[in-house]
């Protein structure tokens, strides 16, 4: 049986210590302040030691004379993701005790990052705003340990311990408990596909950790089908959601993984461990697998192609990856509204002509989340704008007014709430040559964008490790923060009362293009009754179409909706 990574307390007081070092014929195990006790080899280059050292206790594995090195498993760590792993404290009095969750229906995701927001404390603090606005979730961009004190949390190397940064194990549980005692669902960002390169010391000690024959943008790739990787990787899943108790996952870029018997796997352990709670489970899935989504193991992807096509729409950039999507962008729309994915096979310049993407038509509209923007379409432009910086207001309104509702599940980026025109940025904390490299890899990124072809424009490109790049991706309010605030929180109300109860079973009706900016889109709802959008994002939008039935919003002569029961 393959044992369970990193520190795991006993029931008797102590302490059971477990590392895959199949590279090492000996490992340490050291403690602050305590005498040094040897490991004992078991099978499968597994190595094991049982200790008296309580919750709170530093350790870490001595490899070698001149390496000593943190558990890849830690909880908690002290001194950053190169410093000691703590043996984590597993009692915390939770108060919302008769939480189960949501069903997956009522999903209206809110992303959120902790760094920017003041940590865990100062997430916590913002839940009640977010509550009253209407969204049922929030979802946290990554939060597991990292080099430096300032990531998006997508270079993590420790997945199992919370940044020190943003707060300690105690209060991460808090905040989740102060959202289920709101009514609103935890959602957490995991990265399963490679770590980062600052303090990844698994190379060292345990080569077949990682997979040589198959590459990723960012390395190597994780060897899934290796026992002891494919426990490491299942068991942090679950323990984000039964120690920390969040209700769902949303699985980074896992077309990086390139192993789906992995990911079917991993779902039916998740939902065999946790069958009496709405768990929910999302991909990140550039190759847009509709497989993934037939039975019940994933609830949904993300869907890139909505906010694509809809940006082309609003902004008229047709740069890099909107080139996908600059030819009949509104018939691409009708597309990704009717019936999912845009690319469900078809060539894709950016890709180089190869195909992208499976039948997607069959699914029902709730297996995809959709959004307008979040922190890949935002923090991944040169200069981190937002769309309130690169379209008109009516505009803006219209398709957010599309986003909430559509009956694709949506999903907010933080600041939409207020309007923001705060940048939000490319931050990493890496120091010397690591840092020298990540400044200009980011900068050559953009040679392939119209604006920053020339060199001395993407000097302008700011420093990612620069504090005040940081500073300034904190999402301050707009000057009508006010009528957004108003707007969202009136779209999400309807969207509760008039769409949400009758989720289940819905099924497109069909969508056309009326023009080359304008789509109307049809759904028949579970209850039968026939929901009709009607979108104009033209310079000069034309008459939109007047339909039967109970007009649920409009906005001037861009976006109606109406639901005929």
């Amino acid at each position: 049986m393959t044992p369970r990574w990193g520190a795991t307390p006993r029931d008797d007081g102590r302490t059971r210590f477990a590392l895959w070092a199949p590279d090492r014929d000996a490992v340490t195990l050291e403690f602050d302040g305590g005498a040094p006790l040897p490991m004992t080899a078991a099978d499968g280059g597994w190595f094991v030691a049982d200790a008296a050292a309580g919750a709170g206790t530093r350790y870490r594995y001595r490899l070698a004379d001149d390496l000593a090195v943190p558990d890849p498993a830690s909880r908690a760590q002290s001194g950053g993701v190169h410093g000691w792993s703590v043996v984590p404290d597993p009692a915390y009095a939770w108060t919302a005790t008769d939480w189960r969750g949501r069903p997956w229906e009522e999903t209206v995701l809110i992303e959120l990052h902790a760094g920017v927001l003041g940590g865990f404390a100062g997430v916590r603090e913002r839940l009640p705003a977010l509550a009253a606005l209407g969204v049922t979730a929030i979802e946290l961009m990554p939060v597991n340990a990292f080099g430096g004190t300032r990531n998006w949390g997508y270079d993590g190397v420790l997945p199992y311990a919370p940044a020190e940064s943003y707060g300690t194990p105690a209060e991460l549980k808090a905040l989740v408990d102060a959202a289920h005692a709101l009514g609103l669902s935890m959602f957490l960002d995991v990265v399963f596909n490679h770590f980062g390169p600052d303090g990844n010391y698994l190379g060292a000690y345990a080569g077949d950790f990682f997979d040589r024959d198959v590459d990723t943008p960012w390395g190597g790739a994780v060897a899934v089908r290796q026992p002891a990787v494919h426990r490491f990787f299942v068991d942090n899943a679950l323990m984000w959601l039964d120690d920390y108790r969040f209700d769902g996952l949303r699985f980074d870029a896992v077309h990086a993984i390139a192993d789906t018997d992995f990911l079917d796997a991993m779902a039916g352990e998740i939902r065999a461990a946790l069958p009496d709670r709405h768990i929910h489970l999302v991909l990140e899935n550039e190759g847009n697998d509709a497989d993934r989504l037939h039975a019940d193991a994933y609830d949904a992807q993300w869907n890139d192609d909505f906010h694509n096509v809809l940006h082309v729409l609003l902004t008229g950039e047709t740069s890099a990856y909107y080139a996908d999507f600059a030819d009949r962008p509104a018939e691409r729309l009708a597309r990704c509204l009717a019936e999912g994915f845009v690319y469900q096979g078809e060539g894709s310049p950016n890709h180089d002509g190869r195909p992208r993407g499976r039948p997607s038509a069959h699914l029902a509209p709730t297996r995809f989340v959709a959004f307008l923007q979040n922190h890949d379409q935002v923090g991944n432009r040169a200069m981190g704008e937002r769309l309130t910086l690169l379209t008109d207001p009516a505009r803006l309104r219209a398709a957010t007014a599309l986003l909430l509702l559509c009956p694709q599940i949506p999903m907010l980026f933080m600041g939409d709430e207020v309007g923001s025109r705060s940048p939000f940025l490319f931050f990493t904390d890496f120091h010397d040559e690591l840092a020298d490299a990540v400044r200009d890899g980011r900068r050559r990124e953009f040679a392939r964008f119209d604006a920053f072809a020339d060199p001395a424009a993407r000097e302008r490109i700011p420093d990612p490790n620069a504090r005040a790049t940081f500073d300034r991706s904190r999402p301050g309010p707009g000057p009508d923060a006010d009528a957004w605030t108003g707007l969202l929180r009136d779209l999400i109300a309807l969207r509760a009362r008039a769409i949400v109860p009758h989720l289940r079973g819905t099924v497109s009706a069909g969508a056309d293009a009326t023009g080359d900016a304008a789509v109307v889109a049809r759904w028949r709802l579970g209850d039968g009754s026939l929901l009709t959008i009607a979108l104009d994002l033209a310079a000069d939008p034309a008459p939109l179409p007047v339909g039967e039935g109970e007009l649920l919003h409009a906005e001037g002569d861009r976006f109606r909706a109406w639901i005929a029961r």
